[in-house]
C-alpha cells in the first residue's frame, strides 16, 4: 500500500512517499520549495525583465507570491488573472482589484501576448512531484493521497479572515477534541476551506482513489504526538513553529484542552515562551492573541496543568532554543520536517478505516525487510 503524503507549507513543502512494505525511516522523502515560493521567483524575474505577468489556475497558498505581485505592481508593471487565480491573494474579488490585478476571463488570457509570463497557480503539481520520483526510478502507483494547506477560509466582507480561521478551528473541537477533527476527506471539505477545496479538485484531476486534506499546523502537531517519548506524556503542550504561522495546543491524553495561534513573525523567544505558560495555566483569553495580531486563543480547561514536556516541531522551532519551559524538539521516525506528513498518514487511518491496521502497525515501529529485499 502506497500514500503520498505532502505537507505544504509557507517555506517548503513536505513530502513523504508511505510504502507499508517500508519502516517509516526507510520511506522516501523530499523536502522541496513551497508552490508561493516558486510563483515568487518566477514572478521576480518577470519584474527583472519587465515583463507583464498572468496568473491562471486555481487557489493557492499566497505570502512570497503575493508580496512579489505586490512589488511587480509597485514597479508599474501589468498583472493580470483570472479570478479563481486571484483569490489567491483575497476571497474578495474587488479588493484585488484595488491592488491594481486586472481581473480577466479565460478567453482574454488566452488571447494575450508571448511577451507576457504566464503562470499556472496550484498547490499540488502532480507532474513535478511524478517526474521527481521517476527520475530515481520511483513510479507513483499510489492507493492514496493526503495533503496539507493552512487555509484562512473565504470570510464574509467586512469580517476578520484571522477571525474567521479561529472560527474553524473553535468549530472543528465542538464536538470531538482529537487532533484528527482539522481533517477531511476529500469530497468533504467544507466550503469555506476554499484554497483546500483547490487542492483536493487538483488533486482529482489525477487520481480517482482516497484523498484526505488537512490543516497543516494541526497535522504538524499530530505528528509530533508519534514522537515516543511525546507520546509517553500524559499531559503536555505540543507546538508547531513554522515559517508563517504557531500554533500550540493543550494536550491531556490526546485531547485538546486549550490553543492559540499566532503569527511566527510577530513572536520572540519572551513572548512565545509567555504565551505557552499562560496556555499551561488556563489564563490565555482570545483577546491576549487577536489583539497583538495573533489567529485568538480558546482555553477547553481553565484549571492549570503542570506539562511533562513541551514538545516543539516546526522550521522555525529555534524560537525556543533556551527557553525558561522543559522544550523538547521532537523528531517522529527521526525526521522532524516531515511531522506534518506522519500527522497526515495518522489522520488517513483515522478516515479511512479500511487503511487503519496497516498504517498503525507502520506507526508503531512494525519491522520490516531490508529496502533491497523489497525491491526484488
Amino acid at each position: 500500500m502506497k500514500i503520498l503524503c505532502v505537507d505544504i507549507g509557507t517555506g517548503t513543502q513536505d513530502i513523504l512517499l508511505y510504502d507499508s512494505r517500508r519502516e517509516l525511516e526507510n520511506a522516501y522523502q523530499l523536502i522541496l520549495p513551497s508552490p508561493t515560493i516558486r510563483v515568487a521567483r518566477a514572478i521576480r524575474q518577470a519584474t527583472r525583465e519587465r515583463r507583464p505577468v498572468l496568473l491562471t489556475g486555481v487557489t493557492m497558498g499566497g505570502g512570497p507570491c503575493h508580496w512579489a505581485v505586490e512589488d511587480h505592481l509597485r514597479a508599474g508593471l501589468p498583472v493580470y488573472a483570472t479570478p479563481e487565480a486571484a483569490r489567491t491573494f483575497n476571497d474578495d474579488l474587488d479588493a484585488v482589484q484595488a491592488m491594481g490585478v486586472r481581473i480577466i476571463g479565460e478567453d482574454e488570457a488566452a488571447r494575450m501576448d508571448e511577451r507576457t509570463v504566464r503562470l499556472v497557480l496550484r498547490d499540488f503539481d502532480w507532474d513535478a512531484l511524478r517526474q521527481a520520483f521517476e527520475a530515481f526510478d520511483v513510479p507513483l502507483r499510489l492507493d492514496g493521497i493526503a495533503v496539507a494547506v493552512f487555509d484562512h477560509g473565504a470570510a464574509p466582507p467586512g469580517y476578520s479572515d484571522r477571525k474567521f480561521r479561529f472560527d474553524y478551528l473553535a468549530r472543528q473541537l465542538s464536538e470531538h477534541r482529537d487532533l484528527t477533527v482539522f481533517a477531511h476527506r476529500g469530497e468533504e471539505i467544507p466550503p469555506a476551506l476554499t484554497r483546500l477545496q483547490a487542492v483536493v479538485r487538483t488533486v482529482r484531476e489525477v487520481f480517482d482513489g482516497p484523498v484526505v486534506g488537512m490543516d497543516t499546523a494541526p497535522a504538524a502537531v499530530l505528528g509530533a504526538t508519534l514522537d515516543p517519548r511525546v507520546a509517553a506524556w500524559r499531559q503536555c503542550l505540543v507546538v508547531n513553529v513554522g515559517n508563517f504561522h504557531t500554533l500550540a495546543f493543550r494536550l491531556r491524553e490526546g485531547q485538546v484542552e486549550g490553543l492559540f495561534e499566532h503569527h511566527t513573525g510577530f513572536l520572540d523567544r519572551e513572548k512565545l515562551d509567555r504565551l505557552l505558560g499562560r496556555l499551561a495555566d488556563g489564563a490565555l483569553g482570545f483577546e491576549e492573541v487577536f489583539e497583538d495580531m495573533g489567529h485568538g486563543a480558546l482555553m477547553f480547561e481553565t484549571a492549570p496543568m503542570e506539562p511533562e514536556g513541551i514538545a516543539v516541531v516546526g522550521p522555525r522551532r529555534g524560537l525556543l532554543r533556551g527557553s525558561r519551559h522543559p522544550v523538547y524538539f521532537a523528531v517522529p521516525y527521526g525526521d522532524m520536517m516531515l511531522a506534518g506528513c506522519f500527522g497526515l498518514l495518522r489522520a488517513f487511518a483515522a478516515l479511512y478505516p479500511e487503511f487503519a491496521p496497516m498504517i498503525i502497525e507502520s506507526l508503531q515501529g512494525s519491522p520490516r525487510p531490508a529496502p533491497w529485499d523489497v525491491e526484488q
